[in-house]
């Protein structure tokens, strides 16, 4: 389809509560979102860097200023006739920056398929109408505000719990969330690169506490660590920041490095790439899961859409809107029974609420493809 330009929009987003990680406090979402414009549709996109190159090398400031330089101008060649598979083409000669790539793209893609009339979870694939829903927990103050948070997520009907680790609150935590909440809980922990090797006797300890799986225990380029770790531990590795690309889930998977992957497609470069790694992990038996970057309605509803294929097993941190804000700049989602509607109509299937977008835009400008 034609696309005659995009409007590159910030919004500041309030989080409903401080989120803590191994890398830092969140109060905020600092959103870079992409509307892309043609005489036939227009799409969104949502672009999930941080503000500050905390998890991967990318922030939002970066993130706009490649957009904006490098990455709309790349696709004015093919502005004429421009679908989401020739992003990825128009843009391979600039390396790296897969957050704003994937926001790129997905502005692209929603475009194309509201144009056609056809959904996003059609056109990759999908099997279910609606998710299961996990949600992800942040390190606390103290136990007791855990075991509090916890239990207001499962009386919402959350169906997994993860709990973010560190070194320092690790098997306190699980174990306190095992005590009280019993070993039917499906429980993950997440330590977003916190440990080394050396931990490993730490980490093993978590066996006791049958966890579905620990995800990203290492540093992201350490998939031999990984490999020595996993072959240590009776709970299965899951490799989050380590995944790039569906080679990379390829050379993880042949070096044992993990059981499980978490698929986030704006760490991977976009929808499309992380349907390839869809695909490479199920074709070797690994089952996969729809990670979160505290999107707003418009990276939840394509995210949703993600986690309705068939390798998508596990539940992911597809978690309803109030999750994280008071109110969402889209119609919000719901949990209803611990799962999530898949969005049905054409493209991501939602429309940004324009007043509730302007109320939080900080910066809105145009930059045309002609």
């Amino acid at each position: 389809m034609k696309v005659n330009g995009f409007e590159l929009r910030r919004v500041r987003m309030p989080l409903v509560a401080p989120f803590e990680t191994s890398f830092g406090t969140q109060t905020e979402r600092d959103v870079l979102l992409l509307r892309a414009a043609g005489p036939d549709a227009e799409g969104w996109g949502e672009c999930v860097a941080m503000g500050s190159p905390l998890y991967s090398p990318e922030w939002v400031d970066g993130a706009a200023a490649v957009i904006r330089e490098f990455l709309l101008p790349a696709l004015v060649p093919a502005a004429a006739a421009l679908t989401g598979p020739a992003v990825a083409e128009q843009l391979a000669k600039i390396k790296g920056h897969p957050m704003a790539k994937a926001a790129v793209e997905m502005a692209v893609l929603d475009a194309e398929l509201r144009a056609s009339g056809m959904a996003l979870s059609s056109y990759l694939g999908a099997v279910r109408t609606r998710v299961a829903a996990g949600v992800s927990v942040g390190i606390m103050s103290s136990i007791g505000e855990l075991l509090d948070a916890v239990a207001g997520y499962l009386d919402a009907g959350y169906v997994r719990i993860k709990l973010k680790i560190k070194p320092g609150w690790d098997l306190q935590p699980v174990r306190a969330v095992r005590e009280r909440f019993g070993d039917d809980l499906l429980l993950q922990v997440d330590a977003n690169t916190a440990y080394s090797l050396s931990d490993a006797r730490q980490l093993a300890r978590l066996d006791d506490f049958g966890l579905l799986l620990i995800e990203q225990p290492l540093p992201e380029d350490d998939l031999r660590g990984h490999a020595a770790l996993a072959a240590l531990l009776r709970t299965p590795v899951c490799l989050d920041e380590s995944v790039t690309s569906a080679r990379a889930a390829a050379d993880a998977i042949a070096l044992g490095a993990c059981r499980v992957v978490n698929v986030k497609p704006g760490r991977v470069g976009g929808y499309l790439e992380a349907r390839r790694v869809h695909d490479v992990c199920s074709a070797h038996g690994v089952p996969v899961w729809c990670g979160g970057m505290l999107e707003t309605g418009i990276g939840r509803a394509a995210n949703v859409a993600l986690a309705a294929l068939p390798g998508f097993t596990l539940p992911g941190d597809t978690s309803a809107s109030d999750r994280y804000f008071d109110r969402d700049i889209t119609a919000p989602f719901v949990l209803r029974d611990g799962h999530l509607d898949v969005p049905s109509g054409p493209g991501i299937g939602v429309e940004p609420d324009q007043a509730a977008l302007d109320s939080v835009t900080t910066h809105s400008e145009w930059i045309g493809l002609e």
